[in-house]
């Protein structure tokens, strides 16, 4: 359907209008390859299989991944195997290793994208930057994207619920013609509330400066501000916690996403409104000129030169660890793990 956002108007799919019943059917004679198990993998993965699309799982033997894969239920020989295996029984081969495992697994899938077979993927970043990447597919198959706007974790978690992470939908090559339902059923069966148009383009750059944003960098850059300012102003380890990140996360954001930030604000104290009208603009002009800067990183290449410079280091998983470990035995998120364990329903 159109809908109207002031003057944009934008292409929405909802479950409604493309059931998933008419998803099975289209994919009913495909064999959907989901070739990784990392973060998107098994939300994916198990969400086709619980919806009845025929899909098998591919991942490196005798890896953690795998290890994992066994332990959710799949079985090796029937729905699990090799990457190279499941990339040749695939007629839907859905590409979700990292970033990096994309780029060092290309030379091998490419030889398995044989005429009429699709690729799909979950981020726009390998073919986008496709002069880095060196990801140069066929031009004799269908490629699309289904991008969560979430973690693979929340997809399956709000998958059991009953609920569903919109997702946005992407068209790059369109050689069967029939790319859009395939991109469409896909969408539906991985448990997508909605699904939303955009381009391969379009999702990589949003995407790299929403984590490095609000979503995950600047979300932590003003938790970690906010929490040294109190403590150096004499204000306790738990209630500069509790101001910083516990009312947001706990009791503030699940109202913005029910009602919206202006309900928020009409639905808490005068003092507190009048606060936050008042600077909430100080903060947006400070941040600003970051933001600016960040898009034109993303936009001009050059982080995704430095994401696959860094993350094709043979050490960079023990250099993660020892940035995890400092942020995770930092003050601040020490407190946190002492406060989430005192939430009522970890004493259940």
């Amino acid at each position: 359907m159109k809908i109207k956002f002031g003057s944009v108007e934008e292409t929405i799919v909802t479950r409604e209008e493309f059931p998933l019943s008419n998803a099975k059917k289209i994919l009913k004679k495909e064999t959907i390859s989901v070739l990784g198990y990392g973060v998107q993998g098994p939300g994916q993965s198990m969400n086709l299989r619980d919806n009845g699309f025929p899909v098998i799982v591919g991942q490196r033997k005798n890896s953690n991944s795998w290890e994992k894969a066994l332990q959710d239920g799949w079985i090796e020989g029937k729905n699990l195997f090799s990457l190279e295996e499941a990339s040749e029984r695939g007629t839907i081969l859905m590409y979700l290793l990292s970033d990096a495992g994309q780029i060092s697994f290309w030379p091998t899938l490419s030889k398995y994208l044989t005429k009429g077979k699709s690729l799909y993927f979950s981020h726009g970043f390998g073919l986008t930057f496709c002069d880095k990447t060196k990801i140069y597919p066929s031009k004799h198959i269908d490629i699309f994207l289904v991008a969560p706007k979430g973690s693979g974790t929340s997809l399956r978690r709000l998958f059991l619920e009953g609920k569903g992470i919109n997702s946005s939908y992407a068209i790059y090559q369109d050689y069967s013609g029939k790319s859009l339902e395939k991109t469409l059923s896909i969408g539906i069966g991985i448990g997508s509330g909605f699904l939303f148009k955009t381009s391969f383009k379009n999702e990589v750059y949003s995407d790299l400066v929403g984590e490095r944003g609000t979503l995950m960098g600047a979300i932590q850059g003003i938790f970690s501000a906010q929490y040294q300012i109190l403590r150096e102003k004499g204000h306790s380890p738990s209630e500069s916690f509790n101001e910083t990140v516990e009312e947001l996360t706990q009791s503030l954001m699940p109202l913005v996403s029910e009602k919206g930030m202006d309900w928020m604000y009409e639905n808490c104290s005068t003092t507190a409104q009048r606060g936050a009208l008042d600077w909430w603009e100080k903060f947006r002009d400070a941040t600003l000129p970051i933001f600016k800067e960040l898009y034109n990183e993303v936009s001009s290449g050059n982080e995704a030169e430095r994401i696959i410079e860094s993350n094709s280091k043979i050490d960079y998983r023990i250099q993660l660890e020892n940035e995890l470990k400092n942020l995770r035995k930092s003050e601040l998120w020490d407190v946190g793990s002492i406060i989430r364990n005192l939430r009522p329903e970890k004493k259940k």
